[in-house]
């Protein structure tokens, strides 16, 4: 799975399976931007690590739910390295709540950022993508859009509006060569998993056939896969990656 002469853009890369995914893909030879809002600190750390293993890297500020930031973060990625090949929509945000009291700005915060914000990046690279010999739309899903959960009616829409956004872009890019696809994870060991309490951590590894929690590398090693030349026949998939949960 080399990646060298790829032009990968991660967005919200500066922690968690992000972070992971920049710095899988700046190992297999990618030139990896490094979207964040308001983590410059930690992205510049993602970019210093990247670099110090002997890979190219920059960190661009964005807001991806502002269509003008996303503008503005394309034209810095194509003065840093030219056309991008690789769209890697990772960002996400949660408001968690149950519906009777989930507000409507609950609601119009996680739809902006998760179903806005790759409306918004796709938009601005999708020329790009369709045009490279070997362009890649990666979305980054969830379990939770395949089964719901509970409190998440928010995020399991953004999460499942997903797929049909992601097999829409398949077909209108297919004539072209260029592949979109969907990554599924099922429950990250991340930050934001330690914050769910351990009653209920224990409560989902129940669920899972495989007896535990993925590790950020279980993840990067899909996207990688789907970025690369070896995946170039499949294309409009949803791929779960959940460790045998059902849905």
């Amino acid at each position: 799975m080399n990646l060298e002469g790829q032009t990968c853009v991660v967005t919200g890369s500066s922690r968690g399976i992000g972070k992971g995914i920049a710095e899988d893909l700046a190992g297999r030879g990618a030139d990896v931007v490094v979207n964040y809002r308001s983590s410059a600190a930690e992205a510049r750390a993602v970019v210093e690590s990247i670099e110090d293993e002997g890979g190219r890297a920059v960190a661009a500020q964005a807001d991806v739910s502002d269509f003008e930031d996303v503008q503005a973060m394309r034209e810095e990625v194509v003065d840093a390295f030219g056309s991008v090949d690789v769209l890697v929509n990772n960002a996400g945000v949660t408001v968690d709540k149950k519906f009777e009291h989930m507000t409507r700005d609950d609601w119009d915060t996680v739809i902006d950022v998760n179903l806005g914000g790759v409306y918004n990046c796709t938009k601005a690279f999708f020329d790009d993508i369709k045009e490279s010999r070997h362009g890649r739309l990666v979305n980054i899903s969830s379990v939770v859009g395949q089964q719901g959960n509970y409190g998440q009616a928010n995020y399991a829409t953004t999460k499942s509006g997903l797929f049909g956004f992601t097999r829409t872009i398949a077909l209108e890019m297919a004539a072209s060569g260029s592949t979109a696809n969907c990554i599924a994870p099922g429950f990250v060991e991340t930050d934001m998993l330690e914050e769910v309490p351990e009653r209920v951590q224990e409560k989902i590894l129940r669920e899972i056939p495989l007896d535990r929690f993925a590790t950020v590398e279980d993840i990067c090693g899909i996207v990688s896969f789907v970025a690369s030349e070896e995946s170039s026949y499949m294309t409009g998939q949803v791929i779960g990656v959940n460790g045998g949960m059902e849905w």
